[in-house]
């Protein structure tokens, strides 16, 4: 069974350019930029929380058959969430795309999956989701879990047109989405971002280059690590809601799932495995 909701916004390289702008303005005015979502968000900000009630219901945790997830097991578990990141084999002929799909329960890894598909157009800013759209969902399409939220290695509202990839890809599988960035892709900071301490987050804004209303919040710049070392420096995350989440939840999402390192677990394990099947292809 397909799990594409809207196959009319599937992303298509036959499209113009600006056919492909006007259906990211659809893909905006689709999108749910807050929360609505089936999860207890403390269970995982909070992961004792789901300790707890899991251990005074009687129920264990998530399997890996799927039949983990938290909308079929209650809110009270902690939610199945799939990282999602890719890697290119750009040597073959065609240039190819590989999308990996970790997803992940707590710290059990529940599924791992990827697909390869010809890359069909050049990377373009802002359109990056026509480009690797299309082997994102092939790979969606092996999974045999049922993730409660997505989290990809790009934009999400922080975009030109509110649409990056987390908006456009989160829209189609009408999924809870975050786009957790390494760059700023438009939209200014309100605060100073060099040298935040862990956990602080910066609120990014809507600028001249967004098509919105100037100063409409679009995510945060979020410190998930930092060195204590006036040596080293960690540049922050640009965390955004993808769909049918809301900026503060993206940015708690984001810190929540940072266990130590710079990513957010679920997407640098989807970022390893990328590196690793890539490698077996090779």
């Amino acid at each position: 069974m397909t799990r594409i909701h809207r196959p009319d916004l599937v992303p298509d390289a036959a499209l113009s350019r600006a056919d492909m702008e006007a259906m990211q303005h659809e893909i905006a005015r689709e999108a749910v930029f807050e929360d609505d979502f089936a999860f207890d968000l403390e269970t995982l900000t909070n992961p004792l929380a789901a300790t707890s009630a899991s251990t005074s219901s009687g129920s264990g945790g998530g399997s890996s058959n799927g039949s983990g997830s938290s909308r079929h097991t209650g809110s009270t578990t902690q939610p199945v969430v799939a990282g999602v990141d890719q890697s290119f084999l750009l040597d073959s002929e065609p240039e190819r795309a590989l999308s990996a799909i970790v997803v992940t329960q707590g710290d059990e890894v529940l599924e791992r999956v990827f697909a390869v598909t010809p890359l069909e157009i050049p990377y373009v800013p802002g359109l990056l989701s026509f480009r690797e759209g299309g082997p994102i969902l092939e790979a969606v399409e092996n999974l045999t879990t049922d993730p409660d939220m997505f989290l990809f290695d790009g934009s999400g509202r922080i975009h030109f047109r509110e649409a990056g990839i987390a908006t456009h890809m989160g829209v189609v599988l009408d999924a809870p989405s975050v786009g957790v960035a390494k760059s700023l892709l438009c939209g200014e900071a309100t605060g100073d971002l060099e040298n935040l301490a862990a956990g602080t987050r910066v609120p990014i804004e809507a600028n001249a280059r967004v098509e919105t209303d100037p100063g409409t919040l679009l995510g945060y710049a979020v410190q998930t690590k930092q060195y204590d070392s006036p040596n080293r420096y960690v540049n922050p995350l640009y965390v955004s809601p993808g769909h049918r989440v809301g900026p503060e939840t993206a940015a708690d999402l984001a810190l929540a799932l940072s266990t130590g390192y710079k990513l957010p677990e679920p997407v640098r394990l989807a970022d390893s495995y990328a590196d690793e099947a890539k490698g077996e292809l090779d």
